[in-house]
């Protein structure tokens, strides 16, 4: 099965969730500088939601560039993925709208840690897929981002019931690790890698 179908349903599905979290930033009724003061949890939280749904996308992007054909295992382990992250505006709403309080912001990291074992699940099925000398079996390595990542998360939702603010500073540490596109695939990616190639 080709690559292309997938690729467009999820970045499909990865558009709505942006355009939702979007649609939860309230417009002041007052024209004021001083109106926009009680919004910077709603924001803060949108932000580093949109930051994190934007780095899934570069990542789902590019590992799908190495994949050769999709599964039934894939389309699930893709599902699954996604299940989750359309679950990040409802947290992202509800943390930003309670000013970071402890229980939305624990919630919160459990749907991150979730979902980057989800997009790790993902990666695995891929490469089984496709064999351990493929190209995303060799882009991938260790994998030492892909594993810190949940340590962090799974770290992060008991310390939001000591202080959220130690929670959204590791929430916001996994973003910035993940922030630059993965050179371990960009290396694979022959020159011209723009013409797909069939699959």
């Amino acid at each position: 099965m080709r690559t292309a179908r997938l690729e467009a349903f999820s970045d499909g599905v990865l558009a709505i969730i942006i355009t939702i979290m979007v649609l939860e930033l309230k417009v002041p009724h007052e024209p004021e500088w001083a109106a926009l003061g009680p919004l910077w949890p709603v924001v803060l939280s949108y932000v580093l939601s949109f930051v994190n749904v934007g780095i899934y996308w570069n990542n789902h992007h590019h590992m799908l560039y190495l994949t050769r054909e999709v599964t039934g295992g894939v389309l699930w382990a893709n599902l699954h993925l996604l299940f989750w992250l359309s679950l990040v505006p409802f947290t992202t709403a509800w943390m930003g709208e309670n000013h970071f309080a402890t229980v939305p912001t624990a919630v919160y990291g459990v749907v991150l840690l979730c979902a980057a074992m989800a997009y790790y699940i993902l990666q695995r099925v891929i490469i089984r897929s496709q064999g351990p000398d493929s190209a995303l079996a060799a882009a991938v390595g260790r994998d030492r981002k892909g594993k810190l990542s949940p340590v962090l998360y799974a770290l992060a939702v008991p310390a939001a019931f000591v202080h959220p603010g130690i929670a959204g500073a590791l929430y916001a540490a996994v973003a910035i690790i993940w922030l630059v596109p993965d050179p371990r695939i960009e290396r694979r990616l022959p020159p011209g890698h723009e013409a797909r190639p069939a699959t």
